[in-house]
């Protein structure tokens, strides 16, 4: 059981822990421990093994329970909301729109952005006012490049959002438009991940042929082999190996070897399909290595740009 008197999120909150008869004294203590994390001023989380955006979230959260005010959660932190898969999101302050025209400033806790909301831009999650998955897409989109607005799309759309409501979002905007209506116009919800955006993204901005998405091949008899990242007319497979592929693919009792030899299976049977494989990691998306290696194997293999 968590001390201190958690809620529903895993969230202690400095008066709720006070009404139980802990003092601040022992919330110092258990930071200095390291048992828990300050989150926000007047807010504690137990100290746990988190990603980024899950974090985000519960900062997110207790800055509204904490600071009630007239106004939703907005950009990248409405993104950690509804789930999104963004590429390098802005996780350093939590990001707020207020309905209103002016008063944008970036506080050091809270980016405040100023614009017109109406009731069809809010969503509620977890009791708190978020803008919706379409207004949230495009103002993502709208301030980054085109990766993350590729990302941001390709993620909104395979979680159900409209695209025409995004496009109709995009009218509104001024910065960063054009580059997002690109995206929007590129977003294909069969990718899976931020890593397999900006795997594509890279080879749209090099005018390479576009890959198809999450094609399945069969045998001869039917017998399904692989669901791929990417291919171009059956001829050339790629995959991005993130990590958390193989933390997805886990069976009990297994290790992320195990999912690597299965992979490796894979792929010696789309090999033997006459299919060429190839395969990039994170630290060949930062290092602009995926054009040149897509490159190569589409002229070896004669499939024309």
């Amino acid at each position: 059981m968590t001390p201190f008197g958690a809620d529903s999120h895993g969230i202690i909150y400095r008066h709720t822990a006070i009404d139980q008869g802990y003092t601040d004294k022992q919330l110092a203590r258990a930071v200095d421990d390291d048992t828990l994390a300050r989150i926000w001023p007047g807010a504690y989380v137990p100290t746990l093994t988190r990603t980024p955006e899950e974090l985000h979230k519960l900062t997110a959260i207790a800055a509204v329970t904490l600071s009630p005010g007239d106004f939703a959660l907005s950009h990248h932190t409405a993104g950690t909301m509804h789930d999104l898969s963004m590429l390098d999101p802005d996780l350093e302050r939590v990001h707020i729109s207020t309905g209103y025209t002016t008063g944008a400033r970036l506080e050091s806790r809270r980016h405040i952005h100023s614009g017109t909301l109406d009731d069809a831009d809010l969503t509620v999650i977890d009791g708190i006012p978020v803008t919706s998955i379409e207004r949230t897409a495009a103002d993502i989109a709208c301030s980054g490049g085109f990766a993350p607005a590729l990302a941001v799309m390709d993620s909104a759309l395979r979680r159900g959002a409209d695209r025409d409501v995004i496009g109709e979002y995009l009218d509104g905007h001024k910065r960063g438009v054009a580059q997002a209506r690109r995206a929007l116009a590129h977003a294909d919800a069969g990718s899976e991940n931020a890593g397999e955006s900006w795997g594509r993204a890279q080879i749209i901005c090099a005018g390479l042929p576009i890959p198809r998405l999450q094609h399945e091949f069969r045998d001869a008899r039917g017998t399904l082999i692989a669901r791929t990242d990417y291919d171009w007319i059956g001829k050339l497979v790629a995959e991005f190996d993130g990590m958390a592929k193989y933390q997805k693919h886990l069976r009990p009792g297994e290790t992320p070897f195990d999912v690597m030899r299965r992979e490796k299976e894979r792929e010696d049977a789309l090999r033997r399909l006459g299919i060429m494989v190839i395969r990039w990691v994170w630290e060949d998306l930062r290092r602009n290595r995926v054009v040149p290696m897509v490159r190569e194997w589409l002229e070896r293999l004669g499939i024309a740009a």
